[in-house]
């Protein structure tokens, strides 16, 4: 099955918007608070980008956006991951090709960002979702380990990035780079019919990525 990239992004996005302050909440307890922001600004010049350019794959567009556009330290990581699964999919624009990018992608994230498992980022995401597709698994499977994954940071002290400096102040909340990663493979899934619940329930406090008791004010 190829993969529909242009409408994986445009789901993507969607998604984003919805999760926007749930991600700007989490990142004001472990970081500047930007990264909702960041990452809804990169997503929107990407769909910008795709209405100007139809014939040009999705996800090179959406890495140039994030590796030349978007601030903050996520951004460019992120573009990272965009970068690698563009090169895979240009050459085999199949479900395998999206396993050898994701598969990529993290390994390019790691290189640069020297996170590992349990280091509480964004890779505590990916690494369970290309465990997942690396096992068979279909785009639900890879999109519930995903946010499996980033549901698990919420117990994890943060060892990179600004949050390793609050401490156990993030403690009962996930990571926001996490969850910002898991709702890409959440939209893949979406894309095909798959996905593991309703977005707006899982983003809501006490029922899927958020503790019913977390105090989101950051303060």
């Amino acid at each position: 099955m190829s993969i529909d990239q242009r409408r994986l992004i445009q789901t993507y996005a969607h998604s984003v918007h919805m999760a926007h302050d749930t991600l700007t909440a989490l990142d004001q307890l472990s970081g500047d608070g930007d990264f909702g922001d960041n990452l809804r600004e990169g997503i929107d010049q990407v769909t910008t980008a795709l209405d100007a350019a139809p014939t040009e794959p999705a996800f090179t567009i959406a890495a140039r956006v994030f590796l030349d556009e978007v601030g903050g330290t996520s951004g460019p990581l992120i573009g990272l991951l965009f970068q690698e699964i563009a090169h895979a999919l240009a050459d085999d624009n199949s479900e395998a090709g999206w396993a050898a990018g994701v598969r990529e992608g993290k390994a390019a994230i790691q290189r640069v960002g020297e996170a590992e498992a349990g280091d509480r980022t964004m890779v505590d995401a990916l690494l369970p979702a290309c465990d997942a597709l690396a096992a068979g698994g279909d785009a639900h499977a890879s999109a519930l380990a995903a946010l499996d994954g980033a549901k698990a940071t919420a117990s994890l002290r943060a060892r990179r990035g600004r949050a390793s400096y609050v401490g156990e102040r993030v403690l009962g909340a996930p990571d926001p780079g996490a969850v910002g990663v898991a709702l890409l493979f959440w939209s893949r899934a979406k894309v095909l019919e798959q996905e593991p619940g309703v977005l707006a329930d899982i983003l809501s406090p006490g029922q899927g990525l958020i503790p019913a008791d977390l105090d989101m004010q950051g303060g």
